[in-house]
């Protein structure tokens, strides 16, 4: 089983308007993730260093993938955290289409279930640009990847029904819950794509404290395995591709 999250950190701002990276470290341990997506992972200006400070990291329990030299620790605020006893053999930094600077982090990761592809991304605040962004994700990945990926992060998608991607047959649509606002939890602005090769355990939003006040955002989490019977699929795995309203 592997154990996928992803988490808004609003540059480690919480509702309250203080900038606390430890306690957006305690809500990252407390996923108990092998792997953790951040958005807005850095401060806004440049040179953009990273909004966790080296202490934080090292109580996440986590290691953050190495994009390349500076402060930063994304990729237009994009960042993966790792279990440190995986893996990752490669990765690249996608720049997204649209007239905001958006980008998507794809790495590549040996893990104990298999070989994932995974793609950490912040999408646009209009629709044609989600759907377009979305579209160039999957052209990186290329068809060959697509089934054994998982795609995921703060997708800005509003309405909890209307989908943003083709009707690719090896690709499931997941959204958890209302992840936005962490307070009034308005709507479902996070999602989860994961590829045909694997078989959805469960999904779900952390709703705990101190997750209510770290961000704007509360973190989701999706547990996936290997499928072992792709022809057939599985009731569970159907029951989700549609979220709630």
């Amino acid at each position: 089983m592997i154990r996928i999250a992803s988490y808004n950190i609003r540059k480690a701002v919480g509702l309250d308007w203080r900038r606390d990276p430890m306690r957006v470290a305690q809500v990252i341990a407390g996923l108990r993730a092998h792997i953790v997506a951040l958005q807005e992972a850095d401060k806004r200006l440049q040179p953009r260093p990273t909004a966790l400070t080296p202490e934080a990291i090292r109580a996440t329990g986590m290691v953050p993938i190495d994009l390349g030299p500076g402060p930063s620790l994304g990729w237009h605020g994009n960042a993966i955290l790792l279990d440190p006893a995986w893996r990752c053999i490669g990765y690249e930094r996608l720049t997204l289409p649209g007239l905001e600077p958006r980008g998507a982090v794809l790495a590549e990761i040996d893990t104990p279930a298999g070989h994932l592809t995974l793609c950490a991304a912040h999408l646009g605040l209009t629709r044609g640009a989600r759907v377009a962004q979305l579209h160039a994700i999957k052209e990186a990945i290329g068809l060959d990847r697509l089934s054994q990926s998982v795609i995921l992060g703060d997708f800005n998608e509003w309405h909890p029904t209307r989908p943003l991607h083709g009707p690719e047959h090896d690709v499931k649509a997941i959204s958890p819950g209302r992840s936005f606002h962490a307070k009034y939890e308005l709507a479902p602005l996070d999602r989860i794509l994961v590829g045909g090769n694997w078989s959805l355990l469960d999904t779900g939003v952390m709703r705990e404290p101190p997750a209510q006040r770290a961000s704007d955002h509360l973190p989701i989490w999706c547990e996936i395995a290997p499928n072992t019977a792709r022809a057939e699929g599985s009731k569970k795995d159907r029951d989700f591709h549609d979220p709630p309203a």
